[in-house]
C-alpha cells in the first residue's frame, strides 16, 4: 500500500493506520473522530498526511514533526487543541504546514524558521497569541503566509535594508490585534508581487506530485467581500489582507510597486491621509477595499484606469468632493461609495453643488425662455447652412476656374446663371427671428 486515499466519503470511527511503507496518505473529507495516534509515525516513509475536514480531538503528536520525509502535512478543519509541537528539525522537507480552522493556541514555534522548504503556511482561525513572526521572512521558497483570525498583536516590525519574505505572493493577517503604521519596509519586501520578478515556476497551479499521486494546494481567502475557499491556488495569484486591524496611519506610497497585485483589502482600520496616487499603478488590480477606515480628501481619477478592477469599496470613511466618473469608476455602484457624507455625484443621490439648476429668473417668463433658446437652435443651423454654402462656392469657383472636372464646371456655370435670375427678381421679405 504506498498510496491509501479515502478523501471525499463518509467513513466514521478512528483513523486507520497506514501501512509502513505508505507515503501518500490521505483521510481528508469524512467522519473520521479521536485523537491522532502517535502509532501514525510508525509509517516513516511517509510523504503525505491529509487529515483536514474531520472531527478529530486531541493534541498534535510530536512525531508528526520531527519526519525526515514528510512534505504535506494537512490538518486542516477539525478540533484539535493546546499548542503546536516546538520541535521541528533542521532535516525535515515541509512545502506545506496547514493547520488552520482548529482550536490551538500559545505561540509560534520559533523551530519553523528550520523548514526551509516551506512554501505554504497557514494557522489562520486558531487562538495563537504572538507577534508578528518576521523571522519567518528569512524561508526562501514561503510564498503563502496566512495568520488570520488569530491574537497576534503589537507592530509589524520590519528592519530597514532586511531581505524578506521574497517569494510571498499570499499574505493575510486579517481579524488580528496588529497596531501601528503600515510599514513600508514590509511592502518593499514583498518582491514576488512586483511583476513577478523572482519566480522561476512555470507551473499554473501550487501543485506537489507524488510519483501515483499528487496534491493540490487550497486557502481560504476573502475576495471582493466574500470569504472563498480557493481548491486550487494559481502560482500568479496575489493577494494582501490586513482587514480588521488596528493600523493607523497613511496608506504608504510604495504600494504602487507591486505591479503583480490582484487583491488589496485593508478595511476596518484606522487609517488616515489620502488615498495615495500609486494605487492607479496596480493594473492588474481586481478587488479593492479601503472601507470603514478615516481616509479624507478626493478619490483618484487614476483609479478609472485600472481596467481588471471589478470590486470597489470605498465606504464609511471621510472621502470628499465629486465622485469621478472616469472609465472604470463609472461601474459601480452607490454601496462603493457610500457612508462619506463629503462625497456627491452620481451615482450617490447627493448632487454636487455644481450640477444643481440655478432658479428661473423672476423677470423671465417660460415663454422669453423658450424663445431664447429658439433663437440659439435657429441661429447655430444658419450659421452652419451659411458656412456650407461659402465653402461650396468655394470649391465649386476653383473648379469653374481651372475647367476640371468639365462635369463639375458646367454644373456651376449653370448654378451661376440661375442666381443671376434670382438676384433681378423683387427682394424678398427678411426673416425675423423669434427673439428680435
Amino acid at each position: 500500500m504506498y498510496v491509501i486515499d479515502l478523501s471525499n466519503n463518509k467513513f466514521v470511527g478512528p483513523i486507520p493506520l497506514p501501512s509502513p511503507i505508505t507515503y501518500y496518505y490521505s483521510i481528508a473529507s469524512n467522519k473520521i473522530t479521536g485523537k491522532i495516534p502517535s502509532l501514525l509515525c510508525n509509517a516513516t516513509k511517509l510523504a503525505l498526511v491529509d487529515l483536514s475536514n474531520n472531527g478529530l480531538i486531541g493534541s498534535l503528536p510530536q512525531c508528526l514533526t520531527n519526519f525526515s520525509t514528510l512534505s504535506v502535512l494537512n490538518l486542516r478543519m477539525n478540533y484539535l487543541e493546546g499548542i503546536i509541537p516546538q520541535s521541528f528539525s533542521w532535516r525535515n522537507h515541509l512545502t506545506t504546514l496547514d493547520l488552520s480552522r482548529n482550536q490551538l493556541e500559545g505561540i509560534l514555534p520559533r523551530s519553523l524558521v528550520k523548514c526551509k522548504h516551506l512554501e505554504v503556511l497557514d494557522l489562520g482561525d486558531n487562538q495563537i497569541k504572538d507577534t508578528f513572526p518576521t523571522w519567518l521572512g528569512t524561508l526562501p521558497e514561503l510564498k503563502v503566509l496566512v495568520l488570520r483570525s488569530n491574537n497576534f498583536k503589537d507592530l509589524l516590525n520590519i528592519p530597514d535594508g532586511a531581505h524578506l519574505f521574497p517569494e510571498l505572493h499570499i499574505l493575510d493577517l486579517s481579524n488580528n490585534n496588529f497596531g501601528g503604521p503600515l510599514p513600508a519596509s514590509l511592502i518593499m519586501n514583498l518582491k514576488g508581487m512586483m511583476n513577478g520578478e523572482t519566480r522561476q515556476d512555470t507551473s499554473l497551479y501550487m501543485t506537489r506530485s507524488f510519483q501515483l499521486a499528487s496534491y493540490e494546494n487550497s486557502v481560504t481567502v476573502t475576495i471582493k467581500g466574500q470569504e472563498m475557499e480557493l481548491v486550487k491556488i494559481l502560482t500568479i495569484f496575489t493577494t494582501i489582507d490586513l482587514s480588521h486591524n488596528s493600523f493607523h496611519g497613511d496608506i504608504p506610497g510604495v504600494i504602487g510597486h507591486l505591479h503583480s497585485l490582484i487583491g488589496l483589502n485593508l478595511s476596518r482600520n484606522y487609517l488616515t491621509g489620502s488615498i495615495p496616487l500609486t494605487l492607479g499603478n496596480l493594473t492588474n488590480l481586481g478587488w479593492l477595499d479601503l472601507s470603514s477606515n478615516k481616509l479624507n480628501g478626493g478619490i483618484p481619477r487614476k483609479l478609472g484606469d485600472l481596467a481588471s478592477l471589478g470590486y470597489l469599496n470605498l465606504s464609511k470613511n471621510q472621502l470628499t468632493g465629486r465622485i469621478p466618473q472616469d472609465k472604470q469608476l463609472s461601474t459601480f455602484s452607490s454601496n462603493s461609495f457610500s457612508g462619506n457624507p463629503g462625497l456627491c455625484g452620481i451615482p450617490l443621490p447627493k448632487a454636487c453643488p455644481i450640477d444643481a439648476q440655478p432658479p428661473p429668473s423672476s423677470s423671465s417668463s417660460p415663454f422669453d425662455r423658450e424663445g431664447h433658446e429658439s433663437w440659439f437652435k435657429q441661429k447655430e443651423v444658419w450659421i452652419g447652412y451659411a458656412s456650407g454654402i461659402v465653402i461650396g462656392i468655394s470649391i465649386a469657383y476653383i473648379a469653374f476656374e481651372t475647367g476640371r472636372p468639365k462635369y463639375l464646371a458646367r454644373g456651376v456655370g449653370m448654378l451661376e446663371r440661375r442666381a443671376a435670375e434670382w438676384m433681378e427678381r423683387p427682394k424678398r421679405k427678411a426673416n425675423k427671428f423669434p427673439g428680435q
